[in-house]
């Protein structure tokens, strides 16, 4: 099953640097920074879909109108029925990123996604650091929860996430080879410590003032912050003519 993908959207947000002869290897860690442009966009994000987006890789979307929430879902702690409630009240399509784990043990909610019109990534079916694994070993990581959603779900997915934020110029090559495009994100914060959660407060402000058109908007949901914030948070975006 295939549903309207964001493809169209995630394109280069300028013309990419030409390719080398041989991927880069290199092990790097993905970071927007805090360096924003006129547009309030991360200058990080604007140079990596520069520097990659030939690898179909992309950190912003082209739509300056638009803010793509994605979630990444490496364990369920209690709140992803909750965000989905405020995704439907509020009419949102999301991305789901998932790692094997999490779509092997919470079946009834990956289901959920997918009749609710998400659309689910592939984080890896370990969550390992593609740069670290041999090329068979990449293309494992994400061929194996690829073929595992396909056969338990019919589902076929497109977009894959580096575990971790780590990447090269080869796995992003690989997962190209695979079919992918690579999404990472715009716009974070930390969220993902569950023992040391923002206040509701804290998390609206930091996001809300990051807004800028063509975001991907990452976020963890084992958060509790933000099932709490979510609907308020889509507001706001909206109250700022952004399309969500």
């Amino acid at each position: 099953m295939k549903i309207k993908t964001y493809a169209a959207l995630l394109t280069a947000a300028v013309m990419p640097c030409t390719a080398a002869a041989a991927a880069d290897i290199t092990k790097q860690g993905y970071g927007q920074g805090t360096e924003t442009d006129e547009k309030n966009r991360p200058t990080g994000a604007v140079q990596f879909n520069s520097r990659y987006g030939d690898l179909d890789a992309f950190a912003l979307s082209e739509d300056e109108k638009r803010i793509i929430i994605t979630f990444d879902q490496g364990y369920e702690n209690g709140y992803t029925e909750k965000i989905l409630d405020t995704l439907k009240e509020k009419n949102v399509q999301a991305m789901f990123f998932l790692t094997g784990p999490y779509a092997k043990t919470e079946h009834a909610l990956v289901r959920r996604m997918i009749d609710e019109g998400h659309i689910l990534g592939n984080h890896g079916m370990t969550h390992a650091s593609l740069p670290t694994l041999c090329d068979e070993d990449a293309r494992k990581e994400i061929m194996d929860l690829h073929d595992y959603v396909m056969n338990e779900f019919g589902y076929e997915m497109q977009y894959f996430r580096c575990p971790c934020g780590e990447y090269s110029e080869h796995a992003l090559e690989i997962a190209k080879e695979c079919g992918y495009k690579t999404v990472f994100w715009s716009s974070a914060y930390v969220d993902w410590k569950t023992d040391d959660q923002p206040s509701p407060g804290e998390g609206l402000r930091k996001l809300t003032g990051a807004a800028h058109g063509g975001e991907i908007l990452l976020l963890h949901s084992v958060s509790e912050t933000n099932a709490a914030i979510l609907g308020e948070l889509i507001d706001s975006f909206r109250a700022k003519e952004f399309t969500v």
